[in-house]
């Protein structure tokens, strides 16, 4: 073991490339590449929740499976306890991904229909030969299935005898039976009904405490974030732009964007009208990404430069970090709109 972060990131990139007919190859079409995931560095602590948002489609599951290699890097290094996980090879990535698994999304999709609960959570024990029988097997399967919230006479049963909530703990029992470290939460409440969810984030919690866990915490939902999280980074089109402690992050977001996000955060038992910063159009296509800030294009402060020139991530307080032309102006669209 290591002393520093469990887990660093370093100008990680993930680009995909179209694939094109023989017709389009004769015609000379240019490949179309997907820029996912750009340059991204961070760094997650042992025993530490980093919760990463942003808006659908701004990469942030394609960041959380690059960490893990299920989607190859195009550039970049991760390293995981003082290893590069980037250089492995087939056979030592395989050992490594003990140590590193994920909670999937979708309970539905996300578990093989055709395998019994024993068979699906059990899987991880028998390629990494961390049972030496059956009867092992099935032990630590039940031991497993009832720690999650489950029952121990429910192993032969097959997922669709399951409800969605249910499915999401056999989905988390998977995660953990191999006894990982560090686990890629991806967006693992926001299939659920809202109640079930926060059934789910009180058990991811006292798995943490109990396992000793490291979470990279993947949401669009910033309220789950901020009960959730230590520190938070907030994603825009396959950027960080903005990172620090949950805390000084969602009371003194200094990102226009950040900002917006924290705008639209409903407040049950608020007094009076709450301000909201509504941005314009959509999230720009990965395709074809703007030039200079990528959110010039919805940002109510843009100005000229913003529109040439690619902000530098630079430091705003302890541990807080942000990538806007305009930091040193200290604004607000907060404050602007209350104003």
């Amino acid at each position: 073991m290591t002393s520093g972060p469990l887990l660093q990131v370093e100008h990680l990139t993930k680009h995909y490339t179209s694939h094109r007919s023989l017709g389009q190859r004769l015609a000379g079409t240019p490949q179309i590449v997907v820029r996912a995931v750009n340059d991204v560095s961070l760094s997650v602590q042992r025993g530490e929740i980093l919760g990463l948002i942003g808006e659908s489609g701004c990469g942030k599951s394609t960041l959380g499976r690059a960490i893990l290699r299920l989607h190859e890097p195009t550039s970049g290094k991760v390293v995981f306890d003082g290893t590069d996980v980037t250089a492995l090879d087939a056979h030592a990535m395989k050992a490594m991904r003990r140590r590193m698994q994920i909670i999937f999304q979708d309970p539905y999709a996300s578990l093989n229909p055709r395998r019994t609960v024993a068979e699906i959570v059990g899987l991880p024990l028998r390629l990494h030969g961390l049972a030496t029988s059956e009867d092992e097997v099935r032990a630590k399967v039940g031991a497993m299935i009832e720690k999650v919230g489950l029952k121990a006479n429910q192993l032969d049963r097959y997922p669709h005898q399951f409800s969605g909530g249910q499915r999401q703990r056999i989905g988390i029992a998977r995660a953990l039976i191999s006894n990982p470290e560090f686990i890629v939460c991806d967006e693992p409440v926001s299939a659920l009904d809202v109640s079930i969810q926060a059934q789910i984030i009180e058990l991811l919690q006292e798995l943490k405490r109990e396992l000793g866990l490291t979470y990279l915490f993947i949401s669009h939902d910033i309220s789950v974030i901020g009960y959730l999280a230590d520190r938070v980074a907030v994603m825009y089109l396959g950027e960080i732009v903005e990172m620090g402690p949950v805390d000084a992050v969602l009371s003194h977001p200094r990102h226009p964007y950040t900002q917006s996000l924290m705008s639209a955060v409903p407040e049950v038992d608020a007094v009076g009208h709450k301000t909201r910063v509504r941005l314009k159009g959509d999230l720009p296509s990965p395709l074809k990404p703007p030039a200079g800030c990528k959110f010039h294009t919805r940002c109510p402060l843009a100005t000229d430069a913003c529109r040439t020139t690619a902000p530098k991530v630079e430091t705003v307080a302890k541990g807080h970090v942000a990538a806007c032309l305009r930091l040193s102006e200290n604004l607000s669209l907060l404050e602007d709109a209350e104003t």
